[in-house]
C-alpha cells in the first residue's frame, strides 16, 4: 500500500494528542505502509496547504505534530466545553512563567522572585497538569527539589522549545509582571 495524506491524518485526528514522525512511521509500517520520515513530513506540508483555508490546521509542538481548531474558530466549540474547569489562577501563572524562564529552580526561588510564598497547591496542580517535573535537587542543606518544564506544557503553550517563549521584557524596577498574556494554554 502506498502512504497518502488520509493515512497521516486519520493518525493525527485519531491520536487526539501530538504524535512524532518517529511513531506515525511505525504506526504505518505495522500497516504495510513502508514509508520514510521525510515522505510523512511531505504529507504534513501537503495537509498543512490543504487547510490554510480550513478551521482545522497541523501545528507542530514540542512532543510531535497534531491536528487542532484554528484559534478563531475556538469560541464555536467553547460552550461544548466544562464550565467547571478550573480557571489558571494569577498565581499558578506567575509561578509557571518564572520556572519556564528560570528553570530550573527551587519553591524558594520562585517565593523570592515572586515575594510570596508559593502554596502547596499551586506546585501539586502543575505536577498533576504534568506542566512540570523534578528535574534534581539542589545540593544545600535541606536538598530542595528542583523543578523543570515539561513537553507537555510546551504542546499546551503550542512552541516547539522554551527557546520559543516570547522574550522577557528589559527590566526597569524591582516589580516585573512575568505573565505574558500572548501565552495560549490549553488548559483542561
Amino acid at each position: 500500500m502506498e502512504l497518502n495524506a488520509n493515512h497521516v491524518e486519520a493518525i493525527l485526528f485519531g491520536a487526539a494528542r501530538p504524535v512524532k514522525l518517529s511513531e506515525m512511521k511505525s504506526l504505518l509500517s505495522n500497516q504495510g505502509i513502508k514509508v520514510e520520515l521525510s515522505e510523512i513530513k511531505e504529507v504534513l506540508n501537503d495537509l498543512e496547504l490543504r487547510y490554510q483555508d480550513a478551521s482545522l490546521s497541523i501545528l507542530e509542538v514540542a512532543s510531535g505534530y497534531r491536528l487542532q481548531i484554528k484559534s478563531e474558530f475556538s469560541e464555536l466549540i467553547y460552550p461544548m466545553w466544562s464550565d467547571t474547569q478550573a480557571r489558571t489562577s494569577k498565581a499558578l501563572m506567575e509561578t509557571i512563567s518564572i520556572i519556564a524562564y528560570k528553570q530550573p529552580v527551587t519553591r524558594g526561588d520562585i517565593e523570592d522572585i515572586r515575594g510570596v510564598s508559593v502554596s502547596s497547591q499551586i506546585i501539586r496542580t502543575l505536577l498533576d497538569k504534568n506542566w512540570i517535573q523534578a528535574a534534581g535537587y539542589r545540593d544545600v542543606p535541606g536538598r530542595p527539589t528542583l523543578y523543570k518544564t515539561t513537553t507537555n506544557f510546551l504542546d499546551d503553550l503550542q512552541v516547539k522549545s522554551i527557546s520559543d517563549l516570547p522574550p522577557l521584557p528589559e527590566i526597569e524596577d524591582a516589580s516585573i509582571d512575568l505573565v505574558d498574556d500572548d501565552f495560549n494554554l490549553q488548559t483542561g
